[in-house]
């Protein structure tokens, strides 16, 4: 009993309180600093996964390897000509917006695990049964419908979060976050090539299907909720930042405020051509360049390379000298590219690789810079819907990009019309900046 209550006593304060009682003292809160520091670490966690996930569900730019033996497929089983499939790639675009802004809602309710698990079976068993389609409908609704709506859950969960976890590097973290989406253009390509030539194309559906949806499960049990008012250890806004990133604007603020409008047709000048272009890289490359499929898989590997770097370095760039300023570049620079891809021809191999390298270059940077944007001038707390919303302006872009090309080289015979009005829009987008800059009084934003 002695040694008891001297046991006693050394838990309490002069053997006072709730030592005398018998009870251990409660344990001491964690201070501010220590949570700080425990999420400081946790968030590169959080990032890791978050980039894993994406590069699972980028694999949907890598459609257009899957397209030209798709369509044979179902040409044959059906008898009779299907044609380009461009409507699946174009389904798959517009549908992402509806679950990037319902999937936000129930983000900031329930947290991105949840949204990023639903996600991943929309995604993962669209792709499966993609491999069982035996008419277009069939794939339309597996592969347009539910890898688009899965897409949307899980991109708009992990690059809003991921963001979220970084105030201090918007730019950066969406440019990688954004990059991994990107590079499973670079990897997917060159594994369904191979998987297509050993088996056959719904073969190869099915086993990437399994493989992605098991990834993506896996992740999702890694990432957390950013807590509300986050910030890292040592890291202050600047007091040059936009009120959005203060108060914060919901959906019904943002879509009040004429920079959204101006914002959202900047997305949709920037995705345009890159879209475009994704949908039907293959092809494109076998028919202006003269290569065959091989190496064909090998240039629109090389096309999400560029699409890659272009989030990355834009981030940065963004980080630095501000989203606007970045943005205009992108514009002007994406403009030479697809005049280059005009005058491409089946002798200019380098020509064409340059114009092919630049467009998927600007679609990434635009891609990489836009999530970090959005938050900026509208602020964090309500990313996840504002997001969504914001990514209208993409699928617009990837509804009429596809199918306009299609259109245009039914029309004229050449792909030349298309690259044209890309570059127009393109040429918009640079004098939207400018729009931008003198409806909101600042000629860039920076996170700084």
């Amino acid at each position: 009993m002695k040694e008891r209550e001297a046991a006693l006593a050394g838990e309490g304060i002069g053997g006072t309180g709730n030592a005398v009682l018998g009870h251990a003292p409660a344990p001491a809160a964690p201070s501010e600093a220590t949570r700080s520091q425990g999420w400081d670490r946790r968030r590169w966690i959080v990032l890791v996964a978050s980039c894993l996930v994406n590069l699972c569900i980028g694999s949907l730019y890598a459609w257009s390897v899957f397209a030209s033996p798709m369509a044979a497929h179902l040409t044959a089983i059906n008898g009779f000509d299907v044609g380009s499939l461009a409507v699946v790639f174009s389904v798959a675009n517009a549908v992402g917006p509806i679950t990037m802004i319902s999937g936000g809602a129930v983000n900031d309710r329930l947290g991105p695990r949840w949204v990023i698990l639903a996600g991943g079976l929309l995604f993962g068993g669209g792709m499966i049964g993609a491999g069982f389609s035996t008419s277009v409908a069939m794939l339309v609704g597996f592969y347009g419908l539910g890898c688009g709506l899965g897409m949307g859950l899980v991109y708009g969960a992990v690059v809003s979060n991921a963001v979220k976890f970084f105030p201090d590097k918007k730019g950066l973290v969406g440019g990688i976050v954004t990059a991994f989406y990107g590079i499973s253009s670079v990897l997917v390509p060159l594994i369904a090539n191979a998987l297509i030539a050993a088996l056959d194309v719904t073969a190869a559906f099915k086993a990437l299907g399994v493989a992605m949806l098991a990834v993506i499960v896996l992740c999702s049990l890694a990432i957390a909720r950013c807590p509300e008012g986050y910030a890292p250890a040592g890291w202050k806004p600047s007091g040059t930042q936009p009120s959005g990133e203060t108060d914060g604007k919901d959906w019904r603020g943002m879509l009040t405020d004429p920079v959204f409008y101006v914002m959202m047709a900047m997305l949709c000048c920037g995705a345009f051509s890159g879209l475009m272009v994704t949908s039907q890289a293959s092809a494109l490359t076998q028919s202006l360049a003269g290569l065959d499929a091989a190496a064909a898989a090998v240039a629109v590997s090389l096309l999400a390379l560029a699409n890659t770097a272009g989030r990355i370095v834009a981030g940065f760039a963004s980080d630095r000298w501000g989203a606007a300023v970045t943005l205009r570049r992108v514009f002007l620079l994406l403009v030479a590219g697809m005049m280059a891809l005009c005058m491409a021809k089946g002798s200019a191999l380098g020509l064409f690789l340059g114009g092919l390298l630049v467009t998927g270059f600007c679609f990434g940077s635009v891609m990489g810079i836009y999530p970090g944007f959005t938050a900026l001038q509208f602020g964090a707390r309500h990313n996840s819907v504002n997001y969504g919303i914001m990514f209208i302006g993409f699928a617009l872009a990837g509804i009429v990009g596809p199918l306009m090309m299609n259109g245009l080289y039914g029309l004229f015979g050449s792909y030349v019309p298309a690259f044209l009005v890309a570059a127009l829009l393109a040429a918009t987008g640079a004098a939207l900046t400018r729009v931008y800059a003198s409806v909101t009084g600042k000629g860039a934003i920076s996170s700084k």
